[in-house]
């Protein structure tokens, strides 16, 4: 029988990228915890403290969630009093996303997060930067489209 090594699991970017992302998670959670948040509620909050008063769509486009993922986040952030969701009045199709008070405040909290994270690893901050921009790349790439397989 022949041994198919493209097959093999580590030989899977897909699972080389998972493993590193549920591994990187649980470096947060310590820290998310105090704030009383989950992982996907904090790049929530992180895409917002970026940039307010937005529509659910592209708040959706911004974490490549869909609104089936989001709607339930969002919501549960709103019970947590940390945003608001509020129909647009130039468009009623269109839900607005506001940070509250709680949510702006939250910010300060948060703040030395990244680099509490980043401590726990060994890499240096030029090697952290350089892998996040091959990481975007790739997700850029992925998103753009598919090409022909090749014997890679």
């Amino acid at each position: 029988m022949e041994k198919n090594v493209q097959l093999e699991l580590d030989n899977q970017l897909c699972f080389a990228l998972y493993a590193c992302a549920r591994e990187v998670t649980k470096l947060y959670r310590p820290f998310l915890d105090e704030l009383g948040i989950t992982y996907t509620q904090y790049v929530t909050l992180l895409a917002l403290w970026e940039k307010d008063e937005v529509s659910v769509k592209e708040l959706g486009r911004r974490l490549y969630l869909d609104s089936g993922t989001l709607t339930p986040l969002l919501k549960k952030l709103e019970g947590m009093k940390l945003l608001r969701r509020e129909r647009d009045p130039q468009d009623e199709r269109s839900v607005v996303v506001r940070l509250t008070d709680e949510g702006r405040a939250l910010k300060e909290r948060a703040a030395a997060i990244p680099e509490r994270v980043f401590c726990q690893t060994s890499l240096s901050p030029a090697d952290i930067t350089a892998l996040r921009e091959q990481l975007r790349r790739l997700t850029a790439e992925v998103h753009a489209g598919s090409c022909e397989p090749t014997d890679r």
